[in-house]
Parts: C-alpha cells; sequence; structure tokens
C-alpha cells in the first residue's frame, strides 16, 4: 500500500476535517456528505483518518473481520456458527472506494450457483460492502449514482446487514461503515431519502486565500517528491490526532446530555421544520462525540451551536420565498434560539 497524505497535514477544510473525527469517534452519527469543488482533499482526508485510526480486533481468517467481542447476531454466518473461543487478530481499518457504474453484484457480493447446483455448496465472493464493513466507504459523486445502487444503500445503511438473495440461497453479513459521499451540488442533487441518511453535512471550496493556495502546493509537491521525509515530518503531528481519537472515543459514554442542552437542539429543529426526529438524535450524538474530543464531561452550548450546521443544513426543506442558503438558515436559528 502506497503512503498516505497526513491528516494533519491538510491545509484548511476544518469543518470538513471536524465532521470525519465526529463521524470517527462516534459512528452512530451516521456518514458525512462533503459538497464541493473537485481537488479540494476529500478523498485526501478519508484515508488521511483512516490510516490515524489505530487497527481494530477482528475474529482470525474471518472475511469480513467480524468483531470477537461482538454478540452472535453481528456476526457473519461462519462466525455465528463456531463453537468456542474466536481468535482474533489486529487488521487497519478499510477505506472502500465505490465508483460510478458498478454492478451490483461488486456492490452485494455473488453467489456463484453453478458450484451450488454441481456441488451442492454454498459459495459466495463478497462485494465492496463487506470489504467496508468496520471502516469507511468512500463515494465520489455520490449525487449521480443508479438508483438501484441507492436503494441498496439505503436498505444496508437502515439494517446494518447485508442480504444477498439469488435462486432459493441466502447470504447475510454484517456491514456497519462510515458513508463518506461527496459531490459537486450543481451536477445533480441527492434523493431526500440517501441526503437523509448523512448525519453530516459539510460545504467547502477551493482556497481563496493565496498564501492556503500556495501553501497547499507546496505541501503536496513535497509529499509526492518524498513521502517518507514528508510524513516524518508530520508524524507528531498526527500521533497527536490519534492520542484526541482515542481518548475521546474512551470519553464518549461518560458524556452527559443536560436536559436544558436537549431543549434547545429540539427546539433548533422545531424552529428550522426539519422532518423526523432524526435531526434531533443526530445533533445529540455529534455535539456528545464534539464534546468528549474536546475533553469535556458534559455537552455545553458551544459544543451544540458548533455543530449543528453541519447537521441539520442538508435536512430544511427548500423555500422558494427564501433566497437565503440552508447555512445561513440554520445561522439565524441558532442565533435566535441563543437569545432567547
Amino acid at each position: 500500500m502506497g503512503a498516505v497524505f497526513p491528516f494533519s497535514a491538510i491545509v484548511g477544510q476544518d469543518e470538513m476535517k471536524l465532521a470525519l473525527l465526529i463521524a470517527a469517534i462516534d459512528p452512530s452519527v451516521g456518514g458525512v456528505l462533503v459538497l464541493g469543488d473537485r481537488g479540494t482533499g476529500k478523498s485526501t482526508a478519508v484515508r488521511g483518518l483512516a490510516s490515524l485510526l489505530p487497527p481494530m480486533n477482528a475474529v482470525a481468517g474471518c472475511r469480513y473481520r467480524c468483531d470477537p467481542a461482538a454478540g452472535p447476531s453481528a456476526r457473519c454466518e461462519e462466525c455465528a456458527a463456531r463453537s468456542g473461543s474466536l481468535g482474533s487478530q489486529r487488521v487497519p481499518v478499510p477505506v472502500v472506494d465505490l465508483p460510478l457504474g458498478v454492478t451490483e453484484d461488486r456492490v452485494v457480493g455473488a453467489l456463484d450457483l453453478e458450484r451450488a447446483i454441481t456441488r451442492g455448496e454454498k459459495a459466495f465472493e463478497p462485494g465492496l460492502l463487506a470489504r467496508a464493513h468496520r471502516g469507511f466507504l468512500y463515494v465520489d459523486e455520490v449525487n449521480l449514482l443508479e438508483d438501484h445502487i441507492v436503494d441498496l444503500l439505503l436498505d444496508v445503511a437502515a439494517s446494518g446487514q447485508n442480504v444477498v438473495e439469488r435462486e432459493g440461497l441466502s447470504v447475510r453479513h454484517p456491514a456497519r461503515f462510515v458513508l463518506v459521499g461527496s459531490g459537486n451540488p450543481e451536477e445533480g442533487d441527492l434523493r431526500p431519502q440517501l441526503l437523509d441518511r448523512f448525519g453530516l453535512s459539510v460545504e467547502i471550496g477551493t482556497p481563496k486565500d493565496l498564501a492556503q493556495r500556495v501553501e497547499v502546493v507546496r505541501r503536496r509537491d513535497a509529499f509526492e517528491r518524498d513521502p517518507e521525509a514528508f510524513l516524518e515530518l508530520w508524524r507528531r503531528e498526527d500521533m497527536r490526532i490519534r492520542r484526541k481519537i482515542a481518548a475521546a472515543h474512551r470519553r464518549l459514554p461518560g458524556v452527559v446530555v443536560p436536559d436544558a442542552t436537549l431543549l434547545r437542539a429540539a427546539g433548533l429543529c422545531m424552529a428550522l421544520g426539519t422532518d423526523g426526529l432524526r435531526g434531533e438524535l443526530t445533533l445529540m450524538r455529534a455535539a456528545r462525540a464534539l464534546a468528549a474530543l474536546e475533553g469535556a464531561e458534559s455537552v455545553e452550548d458551544a459544543h451544540l451551536r458548533r455543530i449543528a450546521p453541519a447537521v441539520l443544513r442538508h435536512r430544511l426543506r427548500r423555500n422558494p420565498l427564501d433566497e437565503a442558503s440552508s447555512g445561513t438558515r440554520v445561522e439565524i436559528a441558532l442565533a435566535q434560539q441563543f437569545a432567547a
């Protein structure tokens, strides 16, 4: 595997980096949608973050990297059928690309019907969803995905299980991952059902500051000319972020969400007219992960205010009579909510 550009060396794009950190600390927040220009470090950030995460425990020899600590219902059929203790091994957190034009079998996996008929064996070749289990599934230009692939992702995102059925044969395996999608909104809209599955949405653009643009080019050039030297230069800063993530993981279960903060979150979602309760749930989880990242024991108003735009901007209904962007509408609602 080639060298990965250090997460800590990415210039700017702070909202995107924070959203990815929060999704890594608490995957239940949901995926991350990154909208903006091409060539702004989206895939670089995902791979850089994954390289920071500590290796995870997986059942030795399992094709799906099942968690040895999980119950039988959260394991694949092969691991669930094993008796006795399961051996474990340390494996890196996977980052899997889902390309445009991908076939359904490539995504969910393929059953070998000929082998099943001739030998009576259920042979299954895992797909991209299996490879992404317990890691990241990255979809570039997610707004251009074909509808039937979107439907597959929606089903798996809702259930955490991938079920493949062909000619009376069935295979089921766990498929829980952080979905990271990127795209240019000018090239097409996302279906509302898929949009709602992203916990966080951030907007990024090409740097407008001259010094920042120069620094981006300088760092990228230095990395490509001598990756090992560049990685060593940023190793200490990457290690600092790795320790922060590990500490946040440990701290997260004990972070308290006060009733007053929960009331503010619900009031904010009501003021913005978001559908359902997923907005409140995601806002609470994201604020709690942010508090854990910053070393706090409870969620404070500052955490709520900082993460609310990323949680809510993509959940707002379009109002043809309001020319303000969704981000601006969230900021106005925040100002009114916290002024009360």
